[in-house]
């Protein structure tokens, strides 16, 4: 069994603690293949991560503790970027307005954005002598064809592996690996989530308008479920803090609506 979980809202849709409850619920595996965090607005959690000369989100730290079995952050998410905003230089190295990217680890590498200036703290904590550097969405395209695919492809074939797998889609994107098949898929967004046919919304994913994002062309959540009915919408009750900070208590709240997932 293999589920996406995507969100259809960019920011705060709950997709993390949608599949941390629904990894204790099933015992599954969770993966997150893309992720990235903002060393400004998520300076704690960054510096988490940096002070041990790593790089991972809370997102991918939460999907592999909950996770069935052992297993690290970087395991279960193959690319993390790291931003940070960049004001009053309008549009960066990725055509971001108003915030740039530093740095991503891909795999256990690391690629750094020549044309701004690293934090301090990042380049002393971060193992970045053998890193690539690169100047332009030109030579970041190249490093992805190199370094970024290959990774990926080697996290599809983990997740086909897996017996139960979640895999936990970034910001609004439809679809963040390629390579795999899902079962189901639950579109999350605050107070409810819509399931549908993981073989009919990979055929909606191929033929929904894309659009510009971090220098490629990638599909959005609602652009592919407006051309889909839900098998099924399921409200979502609000958490406290401290149900949100237990797998096993999110699982315990939201057990029937999971039931809907299998």
């Amino acid at each position: 069994m293999t589920i996406l979980v995507a969100g259809s809202d960019r920011v705060d849709a709950g997709k993390t603690t949608f599949t941390v409850g629904l990894l204790s619920h099933l015992d599954a595996v969770g993966f997150k293949p893309r992720a990235g965090n903002d060393f400004w607005f998520d300076h704690d959690d960054a510096m988490a991560a940096i002070s041990e000369g790593r790089l991972y989100g809370k997102d991918a730290a939460g999907l592999a503790d909950a996770s069935a079995g052992d297993h690290s952050p970087e395991e279960v998410n193959s690319v993390h970027r790291l931003w940070w905003p960049a004001p009053g230089k309008g549009k960066g190295l990725l055509g971001q307005t108003h915030r740039e990217f530093l740095v991503d680890r891909v795999g256990e590498s690391f690629v750094v954005n020549g044309t701004t200036d690293l934090p301090e703290t990042v380049r002393e904590n971060l193992p970045l002598s053998d890193a690539v550097t690169i100047e332009s969405v030109s030579e970041l395209n190249d490093q992805t064809e190199r370094r970024y695919l290959p990774h990926f492809r080697a996290l599809a074939e983990r997740i086909n592996d897996a017996h139960r797998a979640v895999v936990e889609s970034y910001s609004d994107i439809a679809r963040p690996i390629q390579g795999v098949e899902f079962d189901t898929v639950a579109v999350v967004e605050p107070r409810r989530f819509r399931v549908y046919d993981g073989a009919r919304y990979a055929k909606a994913c191929e033929v929904a308008d894309s659009s510009a994002r971090d220098g490629s062309l990638e599909k959005r959540v609602e652009d592919v479920v407006n051309l889909l009915d839900p098998r099924e919408t399921h409200t979502l009750e609000p958490l406290t803090e401290a149900e949100r900070a237990d797998p096993e208590k999110i699982a315990a709240v939201y057990e029937s609506a999971y039931e809907a997932l299998r």
